[in-house]
């Protein structure tokens, strides 16, 4: 295992999602029940599903893609989606 990109996927999300609106949606649902491990297992299992997806998504992607290209279609991905949440259409 390549320990600097396992080091660089783990910042990256981890920085990517403190603050977002999933990590507050938790909050939210944690503080409703009081099965605070059925929310921590759910939640861990959705993001793990979720970078699995990433990972399958990207690794056909760059078959297909070259890397320059998929860094430009996800950059201006995340600026639409700025744009919309400033705008509160997301």
């Amino acid at each position: 295992m390549d320990l600097k990109i396992f080091g660089t996927a783990f910042l990256t999300l981890f920085l990517a999602e403190l603050g977002d609106k999933t990590q507050l949606a938790i909050i939210v649902l944690t503080a409703k029940t009081e099965s605070k491990l059925a929310v921590f297992l759910g939640a861990s299992l959705a993001l793990v599903l979720v970078s699995l997806l990433g990972v399958l998504v990207g690794g056909v992607l760059s078959q297909y893609v070259p890397t320059e290209w998929l860094q430009r279609i996800v950059a201006v991905a995340f600026i639409i989606i700025g744009i919309l949440m400033l705008f509160g259409k997301l």
